[in-house]
């Protein structure tokens, strides 16, 4: 098991990307904190661990909250005596017309998916320097971060800001040996993709349904990701196989994006 020992914290662990990186991160041997806005999710996400002979913890937590932050890595080191890993994955997903974008929903995508995501790692990695752990961070950005999408602004503006305090970030802390580094899915199927193809088809005139089998058939693999497709390089990061692999952003989405 790679992550035999190891204390992992998923935040947005609830559903989705989270879950399942929750769920392999324990078949790995991590102790799993698995932090969410949504209590129920997680708690459910714990049992799921547990049953199959694993170690968990479920936190309720709002990125927002630097209290709540605070609270959930006392809670971790509480339960399972350090933290070694992070798997910063709560984000959520709004989308308007450029002329008609408010800065209600500006100020909540980038409270979630910028701030949320960058003091959830400052605090983590202020705990690694702070106690010595040679530790891994892992960031959740996406494809949509590498480029502009009309309808998209405020949310590909969050994923690129992920992409650049990732690499802020690691050079920052490859003194004290900690790794930062990110993972940029493509299209996946997730829960969150129903309100996605709801939104498109309301702005672009579309049936329920179609953008979804749209975009799914343009990705060279010939199909929208799972959320289990994330798994692997969620744990390959997380791992001493990574040790030497620090400010990259892994793209998973099916050769979308070529670099």
């Amino acid at each position: 098991m790679k992550l035999a020992g190891k204390t992992a914290i998923v935040t947005g662990g609830g559903g989705g990307i989270g879950r399942a990186v929750s769920l392999r991160y324990a078949q790995e041997g991590a102790r799993c904190v698995v932090a969410d806005v949504q209590l129920s999710l997680a708690e459910a996400v714990v049992k799921e661990i547990k049953s199959a002979g694993g170690s968990a913890l479920a936190i309720s937590m709002d990125v927002t909250k630097q209290a709540d932050i605070d609270q959930t890595i006392q809670a971790a080191v509480a339960a399972f005596g350090q933290v070694d890993i992070l798997f910063n994955n709560a984000a959520i997903f709004e989308m308007a017309p450029l002329l008609e974008s408010s800065r209600e929903s500006y100020d909540r995508l980038f409270d979630i998916n910028v701030k949320g995501m960058f003091f959830m790692m400052q605090a983590v990695a202020a705990y690694m320097v702070e106690k010595g752990v040679r530790g891994k961070i892992i960031n959740l950005s996406s494809q949509a971060g590498r480029r502009g999408e009309a309808l998209v602004a405020h949310y590909c503006a969050t994923k690129a800001a992920v992409y650049s305090y990732t690499q802020s970030t690691a050079l920052a802390m490859a003194p004290h040996h900690i790794n930062v580094n990110g993972i940029a899915p493509g299209v996946i199927d997730t829960p969150m993709w129903k309100t996605v193809d709801s939104l498109f088809a309301r702005y672009e005139n579309r049936p329920i349904g179609e953008k979804k089998r749209l975009v799914g058939e343009a990705v060279p693999l010939g199909r929208m990701g799972r959320p289990t497709d994330i798994e692997g390089a969620a744990v390959f990061l997380a791992s001493a196989d990574a040790n030497y692999i620090t400010a990259q952003t892994l793209n998973i989405d099916g050769g979308n994006w070529m670099s």
